[in-house]
């Protein structure tokens, strides 16, 4: 009798992302408990195992970690497209904030965490409202997340007055302290809806804690004009001013950056997430991520909300992050397929703090993982399987997802939620935001 495991997967290419052993032909992965307890070449016959998968000659790789988004916004997916930021902001999206509560986040964030799934993401970082119904989505899920209230000078539709927020925070970072998939961080939204205080303040809760500090940082030149004339200095350097700019901040966007402000975010080590869908609808602006790279700046990447996208497919971010780089720098070298799927395994992984548990596949670690089935013409035939994932991959191409060592999705079905259910309230919701912003 071989040695027990509770899970196996064989018969597929896998893509560990570690450097060390970087392919795997014709291999095998073992999962016992949360954790990957062995993988290799050939058949897996030294063990036994509760549940075994054929991957029939997939692709086995760490799963996606969205960097950045808004969950409960699914439910603004395509509200508002096509208008200026800030007719979009106040005719649309605040009308609906005021409006919503804890039930329209939850049902918001369970059809985010189904779209993820479904397309291949396993951990994804959240910033919005009412952020306790988000973690208890992705509790519900079976997913891994890092997630934190939205932190603003002004009041909540959540928590009322700053301080309020403030106590939210800290009453989910102690909730959720040892939980196996939730973790928490410290959100200020911005440096223009947040005044020095506020982020002292948010920044020394941090760092009580030690969880991380995340917040929108020069995302668009109005940002950067707005703070350069209320300070006096770039978003970068206001933030070193204030102390801020260390490698406990995790900073989204980062789109209008100057060669000084690219040596301080390297020097101090802050870690940044790439949204270039998000950037591009909303006309914000490329981020120089190659020339953060070249700095040796952690990267990952992110969706962003459902407003500004309008999905949560990693997979057509990656593809648009290559590309869009490339005809950037008019350079096709630039941002190779296995640089970018980095950004979102084991980079990601780094520019959340979670390497030591996830984004790449390798004994001991957390068993995160997805596997692709791919036997679709698209995916026919396969010499490079990283160009092959970011260049030809769609996230409807994966057919089996594992988080935490459980099975949550199993020949494109959903095992830990009821989908036919959130889709119907799911619509529900969206005749409410109709009335809302008188759409009927």
């Amino acid at each position: 009798m071989g040695k027990s495991v509770d899970l196996c997967v064989h018969n597929a290419t896998i893509l560990t992302m570690n450097p060390k052993d970087p392919v795997v032909e014709n291999g095998y992965l073992c999962v016992k408990g949360e954790t990957i307890h062995n993988l290799g070449k050939g058949n897996p016959g030294a063990y036994e195992a509760a549940k075994s998968i054929d991957a029939q000659g997939g692709l086995v790789l760490p799963g996606l970690i969205n960097g950045h988004t808004h969950a409960p916004m699914t439910l603004f997916r395509g509200l508002a497209d096509d208008l200026p930021l800030m007719d979009w902001l106040n005719h649309y999206i605040f009308p609906v904030e005021r409006n919503m509560d804890a039930d329209f986040v939850k049902v918001g964030s369970l059809l985010a965490c189904a779209e993820m799934i479904l397309s291949g993401t396993t951990t994804f970082c959240d910033m919005y409202l009412f952020e306790e119904q988000v973690a208890e989505a992705a509790k519900d899920a079976g997913m891994r997340c890092l997630v934190g209230e939205v932190l603003y000078d002004f009041p909540s539709p959540n928590y009322g007055t700053l301080e309020n927020g403030f106590k939210y925070t800290e009453a989910m970072i102690q909730r959720w302290a040892h939980d196996p998939l939730v973790s928490v961080a410290v959100e200020p939204h911005s440096l223009f809806t947040c005044s020095p205080d506020l982020l002292g303040t948010a920044d020394a809760l941090a760092r009580k804690y030690q969880v991380p500090l995340i917040l929108h940082l020069a995302e668009t030149r109005e940002e950067v004009k707005q703070v350069q004339e209320r300070y006096g200095k770039s978003p970068v350097e206001h933030l070193n001013e204030l102390g801020l700019l260390h490698n406990n901040l995790i900073a989204d966007h980062c789109v209008h950056l100057s060669p000084r402000d690219l040596d301080m975010l390297a020097e101090r080590g802050v870690r940044v997430v790439h949204n270039p869908e998000s950037n591009m609808k909303l006309a914000s602006g490329i981020a120089p991520v190659p020339a953060m790279l070249k700095k040796g700046i952690t990267v990952g990447l992110g969706t962003d909300g459902c407003a500004s996208n309008n999905n949560l497919d990693l997979f057509a971010e990656m593809d648009s992050t290559a590309k869009l780089h490339k005809v950037n720098s008019m350079d096709p070298t630039v941002m190779d397929a296995a640089r970018v799927l980095k950004m979102t395994t084991i980079e990601g992984a780094k520019a959340l703090g979670m390497e030591e548990q996830i984004g790449s596949l390798e004994s001991g670690k957390k068993a995160d993982f997805i596997v692709l089935d791919l036997d679709s013409p698209h995916l026919i035939p396969m010499y490079n399987p990283y160009s092959h994932i970011v260049y030809s991959a769609r996230g409807n191409d994966v057919r089996h997802s594992v988080i935490n060592g459980k099975l949550v999705m199993e020949d494109r079905r959903l095992l830990t939620l009821d989908l036919e259910e959130i889709l119907a309230k799911a619509k529900e919701k969206a005749a409410l935001v109709k009335k809302w912003v008188g759409m009927s």
